[in-house]
């Protein structure tokens, strides 16, 4: 890619193309050029923000011919900046938030296309009004976008029945690098014909082509779901909680949450109106949140999920459990367990990692390297939660208590990740299970992935994008890129 100066020329040619109203070079541009976490600012050279598909195009074709980067954006939620622009002042911030149109809804295949600006959450009462369920769900959704979601291979609470992003998309449209546009919008389940270009952009995070828009699978909605919050003796005994709770109640099982009590008492600490189950449980260092849903009616769901529940009972694997009795209560829970980042941001900075073990081996790999944290850092505090019916965990570090957060994060953050990344990698684990790579990580991937992989990762790379132009230095590094601006 040549670094050359976008030129008032080049501006002008942008908003000929989107509008003067939205190419914005002035004011305040925090909101595009800063990450959710607020830990990096970068300086866009212009925020452009297209209405269709056809000005994605013409906008890419612009920046093509003059060797100009693209950052590709969408609801800028995001936990590994990958969307936010470097501090070179040189990249175009291309915001998709504009293309925001349901498309059509086909009932009869269960499928949606929608443009890639759309809210998730929006999505998903899109499918209700219609009867139906689009059953991605994030913590997010009421602001991320369908075509972030897609670009990250978004995972969320509902992977243990439903799959990643991936597993709901059936077709997208792309703009490519060269800015021609790929109509892939198939709502087709099976079709052989070559290689699938569909799976080589879910997950890319806007590397390889910018997804414009995409048809999604849609179920129908369940007659009954029911949640239960329970309290557990150990890990071990969570791993087998969630074994009884596949064979008792097969495809039913639609989420399967775990949180330790530290987690637990950062949401009851600062949001005390919230009612946690089994807060301060000597005998519950974990509760697990489960949701079944069931086609037949809300008695049948009761019924097997309190089988299940007075089985794993018998089998000491539950000291204690609460069943929601109605859709208020299900809400109620599930918002404490979304309220646990929120918490442990109140509580002051942290080291986040977001990773994938076997599941078996979780409660290995939590005592493990726990013990190593511990004698590293002694004080350090640990909140691990996440999604243990899927193997993925949010295994963050607090500073210990009364300690200096931002000092705690210069002086011991690179080490934490270190650590904690060796024993992932000891336990046949990933680095970043649901939330990419972006530029914050991008010394990881290379360290943990295969030379093999990563040969043909930059082989695609250069296949698809050959002036390096689509969101350089995330994902894979891009030599000579302008470094990521870290500020605690």
């Amino acid at each position: 890619m040549t670094t050359a100066t976008a030129t008032t020329p080049f501006l002008e040619a942008l908003r000929q193309i989107v509008g003067d109203a939205h190419v914005l070079t002035e004011g305040d541009l925090s909101a595009w050029e800063q990450d959710w976490r607020k830990r990096v600012h970068g300086k866009a050279l212009a925020v452009v923000r297209p209405g269709s598909t056809a000005e994605v195009a013409a906008v890419v074709k612009a920046c093509a011919a003059a060797g100009t980067a693209i950052v590709p954006q969408g609801g800028n939620t995001g936990l590994v900046v990958g969307s936010t622009p470097d501090r070179s002042g040189t990249e175009v911030l291309l915001s998709l938030t504009r293309l925001n149109a349901v498309r059509g809804i086909d009932a009869g295949n269960l499928t949606m296309t929608v443009e890639a600006g759309c809210i998730l959450q929006t999505l998903q009462e899109t499918a209700d009004k219609a009867g139906l369920l689009f059953p991605l769900s994030l913590a997010a959704e009421g602001s991320c976008t369908i075509g972030g979601n897609l670009a990250a291979n978004a995972g969320g609470t509902q992977v243990v029945r439903y799959g990643n992003a991936r597993e709901l998309c059936l077709g997208l449209e792309v703009v490519t690098a060269q800015g021609e546009v790929w109509d892939g919008l198939s709502g087709l389940r099976k079709d052989n014909t070559g290689y699938d270009l569909r799976d080589l952009f879910v997950g890319s995070e806007g590397t390889l082509g910018i997804i414009t828009a995409a048809t999604l699978k849609l179920y129908p909605q369940p007659a009954a779901s029911l949640t239960a919050w329970a309290a557990v003796p150990s890990l071990e005994q969570a791993v087998a909680l969630l074994g009884l709770a596949h064979r008792q109640l097969g495809a039913g099982l639609t989420g399967f949450e775990v949180m330790g009590q530290f987690a637990l008492g950062l949401v009851g600490k600062h949001m005390p109106q919230l009612r946690v189950p089994f807060l301060g449980d000597d005998t519950a260092p974990y509760c697990v949140l489960l949701e079944n849903a069931d086609s037949e009616s809300e008695d049948h769901a009761r019924q097997r999920f309190e089988q299940m529940l007075e089985v794993a009972f018998e089998q000491g694997l539950v000291g204690d459990a609460v069943v929601a009795e109605n859709l208020a209560q299900a809400h109620q829970l599930w918002h404490i367990r979304e309220s646990i980042p929120l918490a442990q941001a109140e509580e002051g900075l942290n080291v986040k990692h977001d990773v994938s073990i076997p599941v078996s081996r979780i409660p290995e790999f939590v005592a493990t390297t726990d013990a190593l944290l511990q004698r590293e850092i002694p004080g350090v505090r640990l909140v691990n939660f996440g999604h243990l019916g899927d193997g993925n965990l949010h295994y963050n570090v607090q500073a210990p208590a009364d300690g200096d957060a931002r000092a705690f994060l210069r002086d011991h953050e690179h080490a934490i990740n270190a650590l904690v990344y060796r024993s992932v990698a000891a336990f046949d684990g990933s680095f970043s299970a649901e939330h990419g790579v972006g530029a914050l990580k991008v010394e990881e991937l290379e360290e943990y992935k295969s030379p093999v992989a990563l040969g043909m990762m930059r082989a695609i790379k250069q296949a698809l994008d050959p002036q390096n132009i689509l969101n350089p230095g995330r994902v894979l590094r891009a030599d000579g890129a302008a470094p990521v601006a870290h500020s605690a």
